[in-house]
């Protein structure tokens, strides 16, 4: 089927907001819209959003988890983590024109995807009384591991001002504007004193994706990453810092195994702080 093809004669383009494992964060941004989503109703036609309602199409049928489609933006939230979800999202990439995956989850595997480094086994046996009867993957996968996606819009949770933007570009025929330097940047913009500089504090800033404002340097707490791996990220060098403000090897893997632990810009991380603690002279 033609994904740009609709049955009716809405001339609206068509939205689908999709949720694989997650915890709803990054849909509930785009509720949070409010007054802008209610502008944003009248150019684009919300055909399927179950954290929005339970019906779909014109007529009020009730939705399905898979959705009917054909849809022109379809909005994913979530990590694949169940062998039904990697054939769903499969499925809705067929009957999506274009696909944006957002939030760390989408993006990155979540935080979900630290079993990626550990036994599920184990995990699921000291989780559930009867780990029997959960079926799940062995890792935690971001939605463009299985299917070709069109735009990637991070962060944990997503920034609605960049959600709109996504939005708003789709319907001009655009590409995004979102920023692909650090969150170094964010502080210079609104004048918050490096806190690594100024007070030793370990801050992932350097490397970490803009868009959330810089909100914890401004209130004087270290960078965390929620926002994923900055455009070409320099690992050895934020290494080497995270070091000399007193963080261990295992510091340095936890802190970037957080939020966004199976980005492929963070997989030279245990070898980079490995070599960094060999090179580091002994007390």
């Amino acid at each position: 089927m033609d994904p740009t093809t609709r049955p009716d004669a809405d001339p609206r383009p068509t939205l689908a907001v999709w949720k694989f494992a997650s915890c709803d964060g990054c849909q509930l941004t785009l509720l949070d819209c409010e007054d802008e989503l209610l502008g944003l109703a009248e150019h684009v036609r919300i055909e399927h959003f179950l954290e929005m309602s339970a019906a779909e199409g014109p007529d009020g049928e009730r939705a399905e988890l898979n959705g009917r489609g054909p849809y022109d933006l379809s909005l994913v939230e979530g990590s694949i983590t169940t062998a039904e979800d990697a054939e769903r999202i499969q499925h809705i990439r067929r009957i999506s024109r274009r696909l944006v995956t957002i939030g760390a989850c989408a993006t990155a595997g979540g935080i979900q995807a630290l079993r990626n480094f550990g036994d599920v086994e184990e995990f699921r046996a000291a989780v559930y009384a009867r780990p029997d009867y959960i079926a799940t993957l062995e890792t935690s996968t971001p939605i463009s591991a299985h299917v070709p996606v069109d735009f990637e819009l991070r962060g944990c949770p997503i920034d609605r001002r960049q959600l709109l933007e996504v939005i708003t570009a789709h319907l001009a025929g655009r590409t995004p504007r979102t920023p692909g330097h650090s969150v170094c940047f964010e502080c210079k913009r609104r004048g918050t004193t490096c806190i690594t500089v100024a007070h030793g504090i370990p801050c992932l800033g350097p490397v970490t994706h803009a868009g959330c404002g810089a909100i914890c340097p401004a209130y004087g707490r270290g960078c965390y990453g929620c926002f994923g791996p900055a455009s070409r990220p320099n690992l050895r060098s934020m290494i080497a810092q995270l070091r000399h403000d007193g963080m261990s090897e295992r510091d340095i893997l936890r802190v970037f195994r957080t939020f966004n632990a199976a980005s492929p810009e963070y997989a030279p991380v245990p070898d980079l702080a490995a070599e960094e603690q060999q090179q580091r002279p002994r007390a």
